[in-house]
């Protein structure tokens, strides 16, 4: 896809994360809004992945470490072809296979259960790690959530990683600022968070998140390394895309009514209507 197109499908997938949020009355828009550009550009761009086979023995893998923000997982996921967009909206319904956190015994696509904060990066350098061992060339891709960084086995994963070399992973920090109780300096600082993982022996890129110029550049980039693995520090805005969500921490873990629904949905429909005007 070129960077147009991509614009194009991150803002569809912003409309179905909020769709899919309001519909369950409840689920995490802020931080699926502010992580939707990565979303696409990892599923339209960046990884090998058959949607016609999503258990492939080569394909890369992702874990989304912020398990909380499944509605932006699941909304690249559907437009990839790995289930019907139409089933968005039945996210956290009764016997729906898209649960509040991803669960992979029952979402297609998905290769990591997540949810507990702190986790999915362990999981992650796992995968890593076999790759090595079994002599596979497949990557292992993880995005987390800037506010996680205060678990310490983010750290203790970070660690093993660089000791193991694993030029074959990328962890994605979402770096909005917020958390569920506010600002993450305020909350239990982890700034600064690109000489953290510099200390743990990362090669580390930062970039705004919502630039796929940049997002485009920085995984190029990552396939160049060699001998450890990489960091992208992605500045983003939580809640990126609808008014009156953006950079407001009350929007972590809230569901937009029926008046806020329709407010969210007329500010993507203009963002749609001007990229289709490039």
């Amino acid at each position: 896809m070129n960077t147009l197109e991509l614009k194009k499908m991150a803002n569809e997938i912003r409309k179905d994360i909020v769709t899919a949020v309001h519909s369950a009355k409840a689920g995490h828009p802020g931080g699926s809004l502010s992580a939707a550009d990565i979303f696409t550009y990892l599923y339209f761009e960046e990884m090998n992945v058959d949607p016609k086979d999503p258990k492939k023995p080569d394909r890369d893998r992702f874990v989304l470490s912020k398990g909380h923000t499944a509605p932006g997982y699941y909304a690249a996921l559907a437009h990839r072809g790995y289930f019907p967009v139409s089933d968005l909206p039945t996210l956290r319904h009764l016997g729906s296979y898209l649960q509040g956190h991803p669960c992979m015994q029952e979402t297609p696509g998905v290769d990591m259960s997540s949810g507990s904060l702190g986790q999915g990066i362990s999981a992650a350098v796992g995968m890593a790690i076999s790759a090595k061992i079994s002599g596979k060339d497949y990557r292992v891709y993880t995005l987390l959530g800037d506010g996680e960084l205060q678990e310490g086995q983010v750290w203790e994963a970070s660690m093993l990683a660089a000791h193991r070399k694993l030029d074959n992973l990328v962890v994605i920090v979402d770096n909005n600022g917020l958390q569920i109780d506010g600002n993450i300096a305020d909350v239990n600082s982890p700034y600064p968070i690109d000489k953290k993982f510099e200390a743990f022996n990362f090669h580390v890129i930062n970039i705004d998140g919502h630039d796929f110029d940049q997002i485009r550049a920085a995984f190029a980039e990552a396939k160049t390394v060699k001998g450890r693995p990489t960091a992208i520090i992605a500045k983003t805005v939580k809640g990126k895309g609808v008014s009156f969500m953006e950079n407001q921490a009350s929007w972590h873990g809230t569901a937009p009514n029926d008046e806020q629904y329709a407010i969210a949905m007329a500010d993507l429909e203009k963002v749609g209507e001007a990229l289709c005007q490039k």
